[in-house]
This record gives structure tokens, C-alpha cells and sequence, in this order.
């Protein structure tokens, strides 16, 4: 992989919705009204973030993956800022010393893009063009809303899946930061009663996490998917798993050498924590970078929800995941 590549600032010469062609898509659509002020709007079978509406609809018409491709794809708060450290780490060990590598100095947000907000949202800033081969890139959209360019390309899929009632906690602490309100624990009810229903940001929850599990399970080789809570438990295994897939597997003599300790390392969620541009400074819209950095732990949920909440959370689980032979570990 060639050594990064600043983003251009300015988006693709493809022809975009208008703002005005959207407003009209959107006043057709179910919409919702989360408690920490977000305007969700269902769309093709899943509850989207008006301000991610416009990017999501020009991704979805104009993304062409290409064979190289790898998408990172991850239910929002399910660690997906740990993801794109270690993908990143891992793509590009061979350009970039362990001590001089842009994670750094600047979030991982800032090096492994968004497709549906910083590539073809209402204000881009990177043409794809502009990234070496193979190209990494995430989103938060359910399978069956990729392009289809994504599906019938040899690109491959990386995703990380959370426990529901952890993404569920994370998701409020984040969202009051990124409304600049304050986290009231009486709305957490009414919340996690929107939550159980489906409606969250880019949900439902299930149906995310059970589209790709289903196609890691009929192809393999396509869709790699990884456990948060698997991965903090046996963060080695998983790393060399994951570099493998990325068709970059750690040889022989980086083993021996602790190049995956390295990368656990410089990735560890406390080193990012405390690195001066993670704890004060803001992104392009004027968030702190902290925002994505608050426990990264197993099982903080038990600290707001009550045993009725976590009752039913086990009941919707065992309901929704049937014969899927998928579970998860809540502590």
C-alpha cells in the first residue's frame, strides 16, 4: 500500500442529487425523533439520520467498488474507531515506522473516510480518485443497502459486530456530545423502548448485525465477521485474522519479531485516548475528537439499565436471532 495521501478538496464531477430532490424524498418517508434530537427517517427497511440522507442515496448511486477494495462495515458505537486504527496499522506497517505513523496525529477518522458522509456527502472532501489502491474505506449502511458495485465485486467486507445493550449506552453518551446537550438518565427508557422497536440510527439493530452475518456465513472469503467482545478477549488472534483477510498476513518472522504486539500497541483504545490530537482537538465539524473516545470496554451498559431492560434485550436476542447460531457476551 502507498503511503497516504492528503484529501483533495473537492468532491466527484457525478451528477448529485439536488438538496430540493432530497427534501422530496424525505417528506415521503416515515420519520421519528430519537430523544437525543436526531430526525430518523425509514428508508428501505432501516432508519436513517437526515443528515447523512443526501450521502447515503449518492453513495449508494455512484460508488464503484473496485476488486482492491476494503470496506469496513460497522452498526454505529460497535468500535469502529479501533477498526480503522488496526486496518490502517496493518495496510500500511511496511510505509510508516511504528513511532512516525499518522495515527499519531490524527484520528482515525481522518484516515480511513466515511462513504456516505466525507466521500459522497452534502460537503465531500476527498475524491476517490485520490486514494492509493487498495483503497480502505467504511460505512455504517446494512448490507442490503450497498451499491451493488460492492456486492458483485471480488472487494471485501470487514464487520464488526457489539453487544446491543453496550452500542445501545454508547450510542446516548455519543449523541448528547454531538448535540452539545447533557446525558439525562430519564430518557434512557424511552430510548431503549425506541431501540427494542428498531428505531436507531441505521437500524434495526438485528437486521444490521443478521445481513452480514448471513453472507460471512455464504461467503467467507467475501465478508469477514469479527466479535468486538471476541476481539478484546484475544485482541493477537484476531489481529493476524484480520491482517490475513486483508490479504496482508504477518509473516513468519514479524511474529517473531512482535510486529501484531506492536500494532496492538500503537492501537491500544488508551494510547488514542490520550494522544494530544484525540484529546483536544476537533474534526470539520467542529466536534471534539474525544467524542470517540470514552470507556471502550465490556459491559458499562449494567451502569444505566435496569434487570426488567436487560430481560428484555435477552428476549428480543433469542427472539430475533433464531437459528442463527449467533450470540453475545454482555459482560
Amino acid at each position: 500500500m502507498e503511503k497516504l495521501k492528503e484529501p483533495c478538496q473537492t468532491c466527484g464531477d457525478e451528477e448529485r442529487m439536488s438538496e430540493e430532490e432530497m427534501e422530496k424524498v424525505l417528506k415521503t418517508l416515515p420519520m421519528e425523533k430519537i430523544p437525543e434530537g436526531f430526525d430518523l427517517y425509514f428508508y428501505e427497511g432501516h432508519w436513517y439520520p437526515s443528515i447523512f440522507f443526501y450521502g447515503i442515496i449518492s453513495f449508494q448511486q455512484h460508488f464503484k467498488a473496485q476488486d482492491a477494495d476494503l470496506i469496513l462495515a460497522t452498526f454505529p458505537k460497535s468500535g469502529t474507531t479501533w477498526l480503522k486504527a488496526l486496518t490502517f496499522t496493518i495496510a500500511n506497517r511496511n510505509n510508516y515506522s511504528f513511532s512516525e505513523s499518522p495515527l499519531l496525529t490524527r484520528n482515525p477518522h481522518d484516515l480511513i473516510l466515511f462513504l456516505e458522509d466525507e466521500i459522497y456527502g452534502k460537503n465531500p472532501i476527498l475524491k476517490l480518485e485520490g486514494l492509493p489502491s487498495p483503497r480502505v474505506l467504511a460505512t455504517h449502511m446494512p448490507h442490503s443497502a450497498l451499491p451493488t458495485s460492492i456486492k458483485d465485486s471480488d472487494c471485501r467486507v470487514v464487520y464488526l459486530c457489539r453487544n446491543p445493550l453496550d452500542v445501545f449506552i454508547s450510542f446516548r453518551h455519543f449523541a448528547v456530545t454531538v448535540s452539545n446537550t447533557h446525558f439525562d438518565p430519564s430518557l434512557i427508557e424511552e430510548s431503549f423502548e425506541m431501540f427494542c422497536r428498531g428505531v436507531s440510527i441505521y437500524g434495526p439493530f438485528w437486521d444490521h448485525v443478521l445481513e452480514y452475518w448471513k453472507e460471512s456465513q455464504e461467503r467467507p472469503d467475501k465478508v469477514l465477521f469479527l466479535k468486538y467482545e471476541d476481539m478484546k478477549e484475544d485482541p493477537i488472534s484476531h489481529c493476524k485474522m484480520l491482517a490475513k483477510f486483508m490479504g496482508l498476513p504477518f509473516s513468519v518472522e514479524e511474529e517473531s519479531q512482535g510486529v501484531i504486539e506492536e500494532v496492538l500497541k500503537l492501537c491500544n483504545f488508551g494510547k488514542l485516548k490520550d494522544l494530544e490530537v484525540n484529546k483536544n482537538e476537533k474534526n470539520r465539524n467542529g466536534h471534539p475528537y474525544c467524542m470517540f473516545f470514552r470507556k471502550g470496554g465490556v459491559g458499562d451498559w449494567a451502569n444505566y439499565l435496569t434487570s426488567s431492560m436487560l430481560e428484555r434485550m435477552n428476549k428480543l436476542v433469542e427472539e430475533k436471532f433464531v437459528g442463527s447460531d449467533l450470540n453475545f457476551k454482555f459482560s
